[in-house]
């Protein structure tokens, strides 16, 4: 898993969740739509790993959190390594991905 991680931070679902509440920070989902509409982290906004570099914040130090299914998933790795190539400073992976969210019990938002 960590060579999957190469040059890029993780996070964990807790530490994920304890950082939510000091405010800005942006989480993106890169599950499929659907995926993201049964369950996301809340306030995750859902993007494809060929995201447009418009759909994240003008900041370039703003916090990116990146995550998709599991931690055998390599969509959330891909999709961070692309914002550090568009000069973002603070990206992590949650490499649990939303299934290792939902197993920590932590809320989730969903569009049911």
């Amino acid at each position: 898993m960590f060579a999957m991680l190469m040059g890029l931070k993780s996070i964990s679902p807790q530490d994920l969740h304890v950082r939510m509440q000091g405010g800005a920070l942006t989480i993106i989902d890169v599950n499929s739509r659907q995926s993201w509409q049964k369950a996301r982290v809340p306030g995750a906004i859902n993007l494809g790993v060929d995201f447009d570099a418009g759909a994240l914040p003008a900041d370039k130090s703003a916090g990116l959190v990146f995550y998709c299914s599991n931690p055998l998933c390599r969509k959330a790795p891909g999709a961070a390594r692309r914002a550090k190539q568009l000069g973002y400073t603070d990206v992590r992976v949650m490499s649990a991905g939303i299934t290792g969210w939902t197993a920590a019990r932590l809320p989730v938002e969903s569009a049911g």
